[in-house]
């Protein structure tokens, strides 16, 4: 099919044939060509307003009410595992068979708690590991 664009040409009305870049093909080992440098910097877009689990479009006060007690109860039983793992891993680390075993200073210091809150946390975390996984 032939080209309905119009060719460019010369002054003198000659057809020039049009300019292709040259591209490296698969077996080219010619010059490659790079990206044009950047003599600005793009936009940025816009940071979108924090959002917390989208409750802020929630215009319902009942049904915000349902989905935000949802919420505060998942977040209390996941709080609530991870102290128990905390605990658990305070007894392990304070257990006096261990070669490397802690004082109630040295977790309290690594967990930002203080030695009496590290010293019940151990105790705690025996006395789970005592009870077994639960079913």
């Amino acid at each position: 099919m032939p080209d309905s664009h119009p060719q460019a040409s010369d002054q003198s009305g000659t057809p020039v044939p049009a300019a292709v870049p040259a591209v490296p093909g698969p077996g080219d080992r010619g010059r490659r060509i790079r990206p044009a440098q950047l003599i600005f910097e793009p936009e940025g877009k816009e940071p979108e307003p924090e959002r917390f689990f989208d409750l802020e479009s929630i215009a319902d006060p009942a049904e915000l009410l349902s989905r935000s007690t949802e919420l505060t109860l998942a977040f209390r039983a996941a709080a609530e595992r991870a102290t128990d793992f905390q605990a658990i891993a305070a007894a392990q680390l304070a257990d006096p068979r261990r070669f490397d075993a802690l004082s109630p200073e040295q977790i309290a210091e690594r967990a930002e708690w203080t030695p009496d809150y590290a010293l019940k946390m151990v105790e705690y975390g025996r006395t789970l590991q005592r009870r077994g996984p639960e079913e």
